[in-house]
């Protein structure tokens, strides 16, 4: 590492300290002298812009003014893709002391969700952050702890829990949480996520185990794109678009789409404020740097209810959700008659903040914020330690750690690469 980068780290941190201290930039919405006004258009900038980065250059009511990325194609690209006084860098702790900025836009690779997160809270940002929200659950806590420390807004960029029609089911999420709460399905429920019920686990998220060291591209600065995870010699199969094939950087099909499909899960079974008490896998022995596939993944709530991950869709003629009293299949069908008529007799669920600029401008909670979508995320990272591990694990959601597994809790918060901490 040359000795300018050094410096650099070593000024972010002691900047750190006086933060944690007390001291951190205030946002010009905050300001008196600088009001933002409701009318008024945010800023925002972006870290990473790959190909989910530069997708969401373009959100309604948000102007970019500065973008980041390790790798000078990708910075290039989306230079190209921006207004010509954007702001351009290769070390985002650069972006986000920049007192225009009021959001901070995070789509790098989940390695990276936890560290940049709390760095933008501490320097007074908003942040949108891709999902997975954090790639282990110890860095989940660390990011709801420093977003309410700092009163920051924070949104998880998976939606169908409040917009979308939600894969295979054929509507959106709403009438799935007014049949849940209508009691018409009783309870316990089960839950079953499978390319029967509409769903995809992308099992081609998969690493190699025999990757040979590759001289590093000269565009790409590797020991920033690996940044606290363990150091690996380059090969262009660990970065970019297959980086979630390998453990130190994401889970394989889980981690890309866990939170799709199980953060509306979690919020119609009104689950956001607990986890499971078990995760019970079916599963090949993973490999040490590479994910695999999996057969199957169960997750049990202390009332009975269950997820049922479904791999190899073993269930031809599963409902999507089951109940004592009811199933419902795809396409919002059901054995229970005149299911819509009945519904139409419940209240819908309580309406949610679903504009990520009203949040911000209003400072009023996103819909699918750091502390419910740290649940969610706590279920897909649970199921990871599980697969690494190879074996069914019991877990305590109020304490967020595992129950005499000491193997299992080293993973909760596993060691960064110096000199990044969290």
């Amino acid at each position: 590492m040359n000795e300018k980068k050094q410096s650099s780290r070593r000024s972010f941190i002691k900047s750190g300290a006086l933060a944690a201290a007390g001291f951190f930039i205030v946002p010009r919405h905050v300001l008196g002298k600088g009001f933002l006004a409701p009318s008024d258009q945010l800023t925002k900038a972006i870290i990473g812009v790959g190909g989910m980065g530069r997708g969401h250059i373009p959100y309604a009511g948000t102007r970019v003014v500065a973008i980041c990325d390790v790798d000078k194609k990708h910075l290039q690209e989306a230079a190209a893709m921006v207004d010509k006084g954007v702001k351009t860098f290769s070390d985002y702790r650069e972006l986000i002391v920049l007192p225009e900025v009021d959001i901070v836009h995070i789509a790098t690779p989940p390695h990276w969700h936890g560290i940049m997160a709390i760095d933008a809270a501490r320097a007074g940002k908003d942040i949108w952050c891709e999902k997975p929200m954090t790639r282990t659950i110890g860095e989940g806590k660390r990011v709801v702890e420093a977003v309410n420390q700092y009163g920051r807004m924070f949104r998880l960029n998976t939606w169908f829990r409040f917009e979308d029609n939600f894969y295979g089911m054929g509507t959106t999420v709403k009438p799935i949480k007014k049949l849940v709460q209508s009691g018409l399905l009783g309870w316990p429920l089960k839950v079953t996520v499978s390319r029967h019920t509409g769903f995809d686990w992308k099992f081609f998220w998969v690493g190699k185990t025999n990757l040979e060291a590759m001289p590093v591209p000269e565009e790409l600065d590797y020991e920033m794109w690996l940044g606290p995870a363990i150091y690996k010699p380059y090969h262009q199969h660990r970065v970019h678009q297959t980086f979630r094939g390998y453990w130190d950087y994401d889970g394989g099909g889980l981690g890309d789409m866990g939170q799709h499909y199980i953060d509306p899960i979690q919020y119609f079974l009104d689950k956001d404020d607990t986890s499971p008490v078990s995760v019970e896998i079916d599963a090949e022995q993973q490999h040490y740097d590479a994910v695999g596939t999996w057969r199957r993944i169960e997750y049990t709530y202390a009332d009975g209810c269950k997820i049922i991950l479904d791999g190899e869709g073993r269930d031809v003629n599963v409902p999507y959700i089951e109940g004592p009293k009811g199933k419902l299949y795809p396409g919002f069908k059901s054995d229970i008659p005149d299911i819509w008529k009945k519904l139409a007799a419940f209240p819908d669920s309580e309406p949610q903040i679903t504009s990520f600029t009203e949040s911000v401008k209003t400072r009023k909670v996103f819909a699918l914020n750091e502390t419910n979508g740290h649940r969610s995320c706590t279920i897909v990272n649970m199921g990871k330690i599980a697969l690494q591990l190879g074996r069914s694990l019991k877990f305590d959601p109020v304490k967020q750690e595992f129950i005499d597994d000491e193997a299992a809790n080293r993973l909760l918060s596993p060691p960064l690469r110096a000199p990044w901490v969290i």
